[in-house]
């Protein structure tokens, strides 16, 4: 493990790059600022397969969360509000009327503090006070990154409050499996294979809001219990019935939360990335209930990363393991209420593999 300085913020505050090594020479490099997912490299040589930038004005800028701790809440809350024991919270705008990963200064935007460090994993907290982005309840959140000997990117989510609240984590990493030998082909994850245990997703409004619904994937480009390529997916959307090519119209892409299969609170398989190129496989298990697949739309090449490199459009994709969207909202979700004598706890597992190995 190493700890080094990587700069301060605008407000002067100094943020550290923690990097994690196995035997192997799988690495993983944490920034404080964010909690975030800097660089994750595997394989002989070690390949980066994340989406990132070389230093940490990168993010400091305008970004599109790129491998970002998101709190209090991923994704979108309607119309920035919801009741809570009778009581209507407003949180702040950022996604026009809407509400989108925790808010304008989200967890993404804090600089955590070093709890623990040690050779295989780093544990960071942030306490995010009462009334911060308009949540109720003072909440402290830790995050574990744990590296294990057999390439698993292990993390870990711990929550807990003062005062009832919501609360729903998530990494917002965005992966290409093929980034050595495909980064500028122009053909980004659309190759790439996927498959997702789940077999119903969460249809959207034209503001990527849920309706409330759970629909069968079965018959609709939303079907990935079995391998696919992602292109061939997307290329269904424009010939499926009117419903589902509008939810992928609207939203550019794949932009939904796909309800696993299991039960929330145990650990299993979510879903298996490959890049048939490479070899490279990412298997993703997890103790959430949902799972949000991004396919990159709005990247558009404006944002350049490591090496100068502009994001284009499905250039890496999102696998961020989370409660459903706007569950505050939803009487018909499972529940994201956490209260004050509970602890919130969560699992991530990125596995990452070659095909044949």
């Amino acid at each position: 493990m190493s700890c080094e300085p990587w700069g301060v913020t605008r407000e002067g505050a100094a943020v550290h790059l923690i990097t994690l090594t196995n035997s192997s020479g799988t690495t993983a490099s944490i920034a404080t600022y964010g909690a975030t997912l800097v660089r994750l490299a595997f394989g002989s040589p070690p390949v980066d397969v994340v989406l990132g930038f070389d230093d940490l004005a990168g993010y400091l800028s305008p970004h599109p969360y790129l491998g970002a701790t998101i709190g209090r809440f991923a994704n979108r809350i309607a119309n920035a509000e919801f009741v809570l024991d009778g009581v209507r919270h407003r949180l702040t705008r950022n996604e026009a009327a809407h509400s989108l990963h925790g808010g304008a200064v989200g967890f993404d935007k804090a600089v955590w503090g070093l709890v623990d460090a040690r050779d295989d994993a780093v544990t960071l907290r942030h306490v995010s006070r009462d009334g911060d982005q308009g949540y109720p309840g003072t909440l402290t959140c830790t995050v574990r990154y744990e590296i294990t000997g057999d390439d698993v990117l292990r993390i870990v989510y711990e929550a807990t409050t003062d005062r009832r609240t919501v609360v729903s984590p998530t990494n917002h990493a965005y992966f290409n499996l093929s980034l050595d030998a495909g980064a500028t082909s122009g053909r980004g994850i659309l190759d790439h294979r996927l498959s997702i245990d789940a077999d119903a997703f969460l249809p959207v409004t034209p503001d990527l809001i849920p309706t409330g619904e759970a629909l069968p994937v079965e018959g609709t480009p939303f079907d990935f219990r079995r391998p696919v390529s992602i292109g061939d997916q997307l290329d269904a959307g424009s010939l499926a019935d009117p419903r589902c090519r509008e939810q992928i119209r609207n939203a550019g892409g794949f932009d939904h939360c796909f309800v696993l299969n299991g039960l929330e609170g145990v650990l299993r398989r979510a879903a298996v990335l490959t890049d048939p190129a490479t070899g490279r496989r990412l298997e993703v298990h997890t103790t959430s209930p949902g799972l949000q697949l991004y396919t990159g739309n709005r990247l558009d090449g404006t944002v350049r990363g490591r090496g100068g490199i502009g994001y284009g459009r499905h250039h890496a994709l999102c696998l961020e393991t989370q409660r459903f969207p706007d569950a505050p909202n939803q009487p018909g979700f499972p529940s994201a209420v956490l209260d004050p004598h509970d602890t919130f706890s969560a699992v991530t597992e990125y596995r990452f593999s070659l095909i044949g190995r």
